[in-house]
């Protein structure tokens, strides 16, 4: 076909067998962690059991319980000492760590029962709630699988001068790795075969298919002279050509290296709970000290009791301060919240790959979209047919008969306007495609000629300029104009709703980055409401764009009050370097490439955008559930925290304070599953 539309291509890859070792690993772990909690389990109840029916010393039944206390803790153990050495002390595990020690010790101070058992069923909270947040965590974003095959193994040199060719044309190649091809090379590419290498057409002509790489449609074509990009796939003719770029300059060797190096520069949103324990962890801490010191030291100067016999009282004081400040409620209620949420989102067709996702969704004050494919459909349909010499329906049915035995996208999209053009009887004979221009055929006597303006000028048919934003298609009969066709990809359903729902929502910003030509880019971000539109856009610039919009606006972890994240919808895998670049990628999964599906943090699994807003909904929800948690156990805690240092509390309030308030808690985060 000889229809003119513009479009770059390039492709991107990452390690096959790096995303599938990862993969068997993650879930390797799970299964790892899931049975040391089940045998810390049922030690525990065995320890239990031991301490009821034997009689043993305080000794000895701290080494009873401390086998599943270790077994389901030593990880929690070696974090918090990792934690310690590197500097990052007050984290979550320290403070699981000196809570549950600190329960180990209060069974030897005199007079004091012991809390053994506490202190593992703390440890095993810990370690479900970590569990829970393990399910909810997606697997790595960073693993471009499946693109082995976007790339071939081998590429077609020719070892003859091509005046060497036989009498049929063919002439003698060699098979080599595209690492070997040197620039300068002449290289032959067939129909149905991937674009190896960047270079110039030397011999042949034909149309690449780029809808896989940059999300248009429309294939390109190609003639003598005309640049060819690595990652196309080369749909009708055999080509010979002349490379310019060795293998690690091509266009897709640096998309591969943009999408592996993206994620370098993307800030990594910290889980919700384990911001809230660097806060949380040093304030217990020092308050535990201070109250285990504070007290005997100015008891003892008042002269009231010496420092040594009123520091055991208080250092028990500090020590069931710590149990009840365990923040076992918030470690096992949040990522619970955070499950239930994805599980509910899940439901709904939404596929959000982890818990901190969640939380950068909630905050999303830009959201950037890519056009084709994701608020089009990325399939050509007749949007307007203006006749000059006959009828709408006789102009379709001719250009139908003309392009019956195409397969390119505008052909289809020809035969779908006009269906009955197999069963009307008529003649199609003589059925010529001329390359560049369009194609011509015989129809039931007729010379009728379906193509674009060269076409036309080259049969003396005086064609008109069409208004209509889309692509052309101009129609003579016998040498006469007798009309034109305007084809064009349609909007989604839906796509206005999302935009407006997206405003609703609160978001500041939206933007359009496209591939395509600007005056359709444009055309569409005006039909949809999108603020701004940026055109003609290869991968590498679709990144510059976002990091631009990023610096404005500032990201989520940069700590300036009032800034935003930004959010990037696509579906190709031109989309897979932005996707992995934006606080949060949300891809197309219906039909979206395997690259930007594995590229995204999120994934919307039947392409209608309006799922956008309805995911930000849904993460703004599981927020608030998740911090009402903190809030209420945060609220009890302090209450009896206020007790205990008064010695007001006793160890079974200190009980319902930790496990009492986890299940409140863990009742109130399941609502998160239920999504409206």
């Amino acid at each position: 076909m000889g229809y003119s539309h513009h479009s770059e291509c390039c492709c991107c890859h990452h390690g096959h067998h790096e995303g599938h070792r990862e993969h068997h690993e993650h879930n390797h772990g799970t299964k790892r962690q899931l049975l040391l909690i089940v045998a810390a389990a049922i030690l525990l109840v065995v320890a239990v059991l031991i301490e009821k029916n034997c009689h043993l010393s305080t000794w000895q039944l701290l080494l009873v319980y401390l086998v599943p206390y270790l077994l389901v803790g030593h990880e929690t153990l070696k974090d918090a000492a990792v934690g310690v050495a590197h500097g990052e002390a007050f984290n979550e595990h320290l403070l699981m760590a000196i809570a549950t020690i600190g329960a180990l010790y209060i069974g030897f101070l005199p007079g004091v029962e012991t809390q053994f058992p506490e202190a593992v069923f703390v440890m095993l909270f810990f370690q479900v709630g970590e569990l829970f947040e393990g399910y909810a965590e997606g697997k790595s974003r960073e693993s471009i699988a499946h693109l082995m095959d976007i790339r071939p193994e081998v590429v077609h040199v020719v070892v003859e001068p091509l005046e060497a060719a036989n009498e049929h044309g063919h002439v003698e190649t060699e098979d080599l790795s595209p690492e070997y091809v040197g620039v300068g090379t002449i290289i032959v590419i067939r129909p149905g075969e991937k674009v190896p290498l960047d270079g110039i057409v030397k011999e042949g002509s034909t149309a690449l298919n780029t809808v896989a790489l940059t999300g248009e449609s429309m294939p390109r074509e190609l003639t003598i002279g005309d640049e060819v990009i690595s990652g196309c796939v080369n749909l009708s003719g055999v080509i010979k050509v002349v490379t310019t770029k060795s293998y690690g300059e091509s266009t897709a060797s640096k998309i591969i290296n943009l999408v592996e190096h993206a994620s370098e520069h993307k800030s990594q949103s910290e889980t919700f709970i384990r911001r809230f324990a660097r806060v949380y962890t040093p304030m217990v801490v020092i308050a535990a000290l201070l109250l285990a010191v504070l007290p005997p030291v100015v008891l003892s100067l008042c002269g009231q009791l010496t420092f040594s016999e009123c520091f055991a009282t208080w250092f028990y004081r500090a020590l069931m301060f710590l149990v009840v400040s365990c923040p076992c409620a918030l470690v096992l209620s949040v990522p619970l919240t955070f499950f239930g949420g994805i599980g509910g989102a899940s439901r709904r067709g939404i596929l959000v790959k982890g818990a901190n996702y969640m939380d950068v969704l909630s905050k999303v004050g830009t959201v950037v979209f890519d056009k084709t494919g994701t608020l089009t459909r990325g399939m050509f349909a007749v949007e307007a047919v203006h006749p000059e010499m006959c009828d709408e329906n006789h102009l379709l049915h001719l250009a139908a008969h003309v392009e019956h035995y195409s397969t390119h996208p505008i052909a289809a999209a020809l035969r779908d306007a006009f269906p009955d053009e197999a069963t009307d009887g008529c003649e199609v004979a003589d059925v010529e495609e001329v390359i560049g221009q369009g194609v011509r055929a015989r129809v039931s006597g007729d010379i009728v000629c379906v193509g674009n303006t060269r076409m036309m000028e080259s049969v003396g048919a005086k064609w008109h300029e069409c208004t209509h934003i889309g692509t052309i298609i101009h129609v003579a009969i016998n040498g006469e104009y007798a009309g034109h066709i305007v084809i064009n990809d349609q909007i989604k359903a839906d796509s206005g709703r999302a935009v407006s729902m997206l405003r609703d929502l609160g978001v500041e910003k939206t933007v359009m980055l496209t591939g395509d030509r600007k005056e359709v880019g444009e055309h569409v971000a005006r039909e949809l409401g999108i603020d701004t539109c940026y055109a003609e856009l290869l991968p590498a610039d679709k990144v510059e764009c976002v990091e631009r919009l990023m610096a404005d606006i500032g990201t989520i972890d940069s700590g300036v009050r009032g800034k935003s994240g930004l959010a990037f919808v696509g579906d190709g895998i031109n989309d897979a370097p932005v996707l992995a670049r934006a606080d949060v990628g949300i891809a197309m999964g219906g039909l979206g490439s395997d690259a930007a599906i594995e590229a995204a943090d999120v994934v919307i699994m039947d392409d209608q955008p309006s799922k956008i807003p309805a995911a930000i909904s849904i993460a703004r929800r599981t927020i608030g559930i998740a911090r009402q948690n903190i809030w209420f156990a945060i609220g009890v805690k302090i209450a009896v925290l206020i007790l205990a240092t008064f010695g007001y509390a006793t160890m079974w309030i200190a009980v319902f304070a930790d496990v009492g308030v986890t299940v409140l808690a863990v009742l109130n985060a399941i609502r998160a599953l239920k999504v409206k």
